[in-house]
């Protein structure tokens, strides 16, 4: 096999991948010598022994097609180092993602399990990861990256049905101890040129998507890193949790718990109505799920005053605003 014939579809091995890219075959992440590839294998029957239960083609979303993958480390907590620093980094330095799935397990050991090339991919910058949280190979619960995968542009996908997320066989509430904040890292504006690729690999870009849209989720992520120091200095506790329910593919986690006030929190990086009127329909989901005290109450954390009018929309749904000030928190603590 050329590196011509490896184009989406196409039934291979690990061995053959090998010997076109280089690399290894053993582990889901494989870095090739010249820094120029990511080859990443998702194999979810195997992995489910090892907490690897995120893996698949999620739901569609506004930028297309969403391809779940959970990073390597089997047992303890994930570090973002080796193979998962290397799939990060690749949003910024020029490296291209090759994307495979398993096909069968026939073909025996030496790299020679066969596997369709679903083809080339990047790593979504506006968000590249979510922490979940998955027992290891040791039964331990641990946290996971999962990483978020879009197809390279130009490129179409080959997925089918087998690939899909599977549902969850159980619900459940695991609490964490704090909340996931991925992180962004720099991505090139619009209009600035691209690094090229391997041969055969489509140009990494991320000019398509929306400037607007990576300006919200920093904003966030900030938004609710400061309301956390904010609550330390006032001797708060906070936590958060991650929600699995039985016969859905998504696990989802709520910004903040503050647990001092039992306040759950939804942060937005928008004061806008459309982002406040997701706040409350998130935060009435999550209420549903949550085993805590009697009395909890939910507010929105905005990074400014939204209009009157959105005000009068959580006051009259029975749920608070907190909002950033230039010295603090406005509207906190809850009365």
């Amino acid at each position: 096999m050329a590196i011509d014939d490896l184009v989406p579809g196409t039934i291979t091995t690990r061995a053959e991948v090998k010997a076109l890219y280089g690399g290894g075959i053993q582990g889901g992440i494989q870095t090739p010598a010249g820094g120029k590839t990511v080859l990443i294998y998702s194999d979810p029957k195997a992995g489910e022994k090892h907490g690897y239960t995120f893996d698949g083609q999620a739901d569609d979303d506004e930028y297309g097609p969403l391809f779940l993958y959970t990073g390597e480390g089997v047992s303890g907590p994930q570090q973002m180092t080796h193979g998962n620093k290397a799939l990060l980094d690749s949003v910024t330095d020029g490296r291209g993602v090759l994307l495979f799935v398993a096909a069968g397990k026939k073909g025996g050991a030496k790299g020679g399990i066969p596997h369709r090339f679903v083809g080339p991919a990047v790593v979504d910058p506006v968000l590249p990861y979510v922490e979940r949280y998955a027992p290891g190979g040791d039964k331990v619960m641990r946290r996971v990256f999962v990483f978020r995968l879009r197809p390279a542009p130009g490129v179409t996908w080959s997925l089918t049905d087998a690939d899909a997320v599977l549902p969850a066989t159980v619900s459940s509430v695991v609490e964490l101890s704090a909340s996931p904040k991925p992180v962004v890292p720099p991505v090139k504006e619009p209009g600035v040129k691209d690094k090229k690729t391997e041969k055969h690999m489509t140009k990494s870009t991320v000019a398509n998507i929306l400037g607007g849209e990576r300006k919200v989720v920093r904003r966030e992520g900030q938004l609710v890193t400061a309301f956390e120091n904010h609550l330390t200095a006032a001797g708060h506790t906070f936590k958060s949790f991650q929600i699995t329910v039985k016969g859905e593919t998504s696990s989802f986690v709520p910004d903040l718990y503050d647990v001092t006030d039992n306040v759950l929190y939804e942060a937005k990086g928008t004061a806008s109505r459309n982002a406040v009127r997701l706040a409350i329909g998130q935060l009435l989901d999550y209420r549903r799920h949550l085993q805590v005290p009697d009395g909890l109450r939910l507010a929105v954390l905005l990074p400014e005053a939204p209009s009157d009018d959105v005000r009068d929309l959580l006051a009259v749904e029975n749920i608070a605003l907190v909002t950033r000030t230039s010295d603090g928190f406005d509207g906190f603590p809850l009365a």
